[in-house]
């Protein structure tokens, strides 16, 4: 993975990519999510993350409102909650 300049990681972080997802309980699959925030208190399902390891740990997880989760996710399903996903 290649160093970004400061203004693409700038946009990033502002959320200015327009491929960022608003989402509830509904399953996402097949996602490149580099971010999920959660802007209320959130339960994880289920998630799934590249070369993340134990992120299984997470199943059934309540997250307090205003969490961020890091990580390559490529599926994730809320039992309640708002997630709000990052793409590059």
């Amino acid at each position: 993975m290649g160093i970004e300049n400061v203004q693409q990681l700038l946009s990033e972080q502002l959320g200015k990519n327009p491929a960022t997802e608003v989402f509830t309980t509904a399953a996402q699959t097949s996602k490149d999510f580099y971010c999920v925030h959660f802007p209320v208190e959130s339960v994880i399902a289920s998630i799934a993350a590249n070369d993340v390891t134990g992120e299984s740990a997470l199943h059934a997880a309540t997250l307090p409102a205003g969490s961020t989760l890091f990580m390559n996710i490529t599926a994730i399903t809320l039992t309640s909650g708002i997630g709000i996903g990052y793409k590059e």
